[in-house]
């Protein structure tokens, strides 16, 4: 029997971590002080204490992990920061940086005694600050992205179908697409098996047709069953010395673009006693609490408005007006995605995703996580988005960060309060969810599954031992 079969199907810890406290004051102390290799040495003096519980080493080890991952984001030095901020700001003094770094607008962390800056913070800054915006607007000049032009000229293509044929889903595009994970010579010892989960297409979305796998690297592989939030196809290889060990699968798929014309009559009211409605209006966290903070935000977008579909429509409007893109940290360094959103202003696709469905939710009406790639002939990224639920529609594609779209036709421009184009792959149904076969070691991506999962039996291995590819041929349009 190969050894993947030998693998219990059921996870024995929770997908969900998060940046928390320990149960350990003194641990807890050398983190907030910065001193994170006195926390490891104590970390690793807990754990060879004889009778901790399991879950406990579990917990203590992960936590370990975490500095190391908080290292790698944060591997920006001052410098750094003032050579890539001299263009803008040729004069920079002492008290401007530090009005950054006091707001958050220039994220810094001081680790070991030292200012350590996050790996996109500069780039953060001019996205964030509306006068460091304003400034790099008038040395650089305006730009519009290669997405927001192929957008520009696709959406209206789209409705204009829509309502010609009378039907949501309308202009089929035919992928085909290749996923290569490769992970570094010599990140295990030779002769230990890798595990590798690499992300599939769902195909139990309408937006979504058949999917047909064309080849795969591996003889033995498994693809997670529909039933599973995380998409995946599952394989096993043996490290070699001094050589990469390699991943690869191809697939082929018809997408839709879907757009919906809602009608407000059309939408019923909520069965509050109906499975959609208690789960998806419930907390889960510690990605969606409806804290007081969170209720007190959803009422002020929503005021005393009724309608279901009018608050999610302010919601949408909200998150578009006051929560701009922002490079965000690793999620599993984040204790809560929401919270972070509303404390710092800002947010990447998943963040904002995540706080759009908690105000949604707050405000009574079910909404979730959805999540993948965009693969537009003009730009392919990891993205996230959500959908949400109207009693006699059923559930609508919401996706608040690309938000309204500069397009002067109102339909259009809105197209992505009610719509997905065709070019979105989804992988994933929910976030933080368990895979098939179960992981053993934690998630280098605790909320998300887009870029794969690695790991042998020695330990989870991190995105900085491994890359990933993905390569798309549009086969018809």
């Amino acid at each position: 029997m190969k050894p993947f079969l030998q693998i219990i199907l059921v996870s024995l810890i929770s997908a969900t971590y998060a940046m928390s406290q320990s149960i350990y004051p003194e641990i807890n102390s050398e983190i907030a002080a910065g001193n994170f290799a006195e926390a490891q040495v104590l970390i690793q003096k807990r754990i060879a204490d004889a009778g901790l519980p399991a879950n406990e080493i579990y917990e203590l080890s992960f936590q370990f992990e975490l500095l190391d991952r908080i290292r790698l984001d944060f591997s920006r030095d001052e410098t750094y920061v003032r050579n890539a901020l001299a263009k803008y700001y040729p004069a920079l003094n002492d008290a401007q940086v530090q009005a950054w770094e006091a707001s958050n607008e220039l994220e810094m962390k001081v680790i070991e005694g030292r200012k350590r800056y996050f790996r996109n913070a500069v780039p953060n800054l001019f996205r964030v600050n509306a006068a460091a915006k304003k400034r790099k607007l008038e040395i650089d000049g305006v730009s519009k992205s290669k997405v927001a032009l192929f957008l520009q000229s696709h959406l209206p293509q789209v409705v204009e179908a829509v309502e010609s044929q009378g039907k949501a889903r309308v202009l089929p595009v035919k992928f085909r697409l290749t996923y290569t994970l490769r992970v570094e010579a010599n990140a295990v010892p030779a002769g230990e098996i890798i595990r590798a989960w690499l992300p599939f297409p769902r195909s139990d979305r309408k937006r979504l047709g058949e999917v047909k796998l064309l080849s795969a690297s591996e003889k033995d592989f498994i693809i997670a069953p529909e039933t599973f939030a995380h998409k995946s196809i599952y394989m096993e290889k043996t490290a070699e010395k001094n050589k990469p060990t390699i991943f690869k699968m191809s697939v082929a798929y018809t997408a839709f673009n879907e757009w919906h014309k809602i009608k407000p009559e059309a939408i019923k009211p909520y069965d509050q006693n109906s499975e959609i409605f208690k789960t998806f209006t419930a907390e889960r966290g510690p990605h969606i609490l409806l804290t007081p903070e969170i209720k007190a935000l959803a009422r002020k977008i929503v005021g005393t408005e009724t309608s279901p579909l009018i608050r999610a429509r302010r919601i949408f409007a909200w998150m578009g007006a006051n929560i701009p893109w922002a490079s965000a940290l690793e999620y599993s360094t984040i204790a809560s995605l929401p919270q972070y959103c509303v404390d710092n202003k800002r947010g990447d696709c998943g963040i904002k995703s995540l706080l759009f469905i908690s105000l949604c939710r707050a405000s009574g009406i079910p909404a979730k996580w959805q999540s993948g790639w965009y693969l537009y002939p003009v730009g392919i990224n990891l993205h996230d988005w959500s959908e949400v639920y109207f009693a006699g529609l059923g559930w609508i594609p919401v996706d608040s960060d690309f938000n309204r779209q500069d397009i002067a036709d109102r339909r259009v421009g809105d197209f992505f309060f009610s719509g997905a184009d065709a070019y979105r792959l989804i992988v994933n149904d929910d976030f933080s969810q368990n895979f098939f076969p179960a992981k053993i070691h934690p998630r280098s991506e605790t909320v998300d599954f887009q870029r794969g999962e690695v790991e042998w039996r020695g330990g989870n291995l991190y995105f900085d031992t491994w890359d990933y590819n993905m390569d798309v041929e549009y086969l018809a349009r």
